[in-house]
């Protein structure tokens, strides 16, 4: 009897043991760094952050916004067919990289008067989405 409890005994610590063994190991894959984040794509970010209010297109009907097509190289408020804010009526130049920059930071600043809700903090994002801008002609 003693031989049968001494195998049942060792039979039990080698059962904790090899799932001890387990549990350690799959801790040690759960620290392991996963790999970095592909940063979002221009138009994947324009269809997150502008489309609800803006097309990419000339052809759509206008939204809350105007169409951002053709939007670099285009006189600021001039739009066919969208009623722009009061601020607008005091403006006078043409959208570029930088205005788009100054822009999407933070359009009240820029167009007192301006309506627009949307502020993007991080410099990457608003280069993403200018890039992309830039493509539609």
């Amino acid at each position: 009897m003693t031989k049968l409890r001494a195998r049942c005994v060792i039979g039990l610590a080698i059962g904790l043991g090899f799932c001890g063994a387990m549990l350690v190991a799959s801790a040690a894959l759960a620290q392991m760094p996963l790999p970095e984040a592909k940063p979002p794509d221009g138009p994947t970010l324009f269809k997150q952050q502008c489309a609800t209010c803006h097309t990419n297109n000339a052809t759509d009907p206008v939204r809350q916004g105007p169409s951002l097509f053709g939007v670099i190289g285009r006189r600021a408020g001039s739009v066919n067919g969208f009623h722009y804010s009061a601020g607008f009526t005091k403006v006078d130049f043409i959208w570029d990289d930088t205005r788009l920059d100054a822009w999407m930071t933070n359009p009240q600043a820029m167009i007192p008067g301006a309506v627009m809700a949307y502020r993007q903090a991080k410099p990457e994002i608003r280069a993403a989405i200018i890039a992309y801008l830039k493509e539609l002609h």
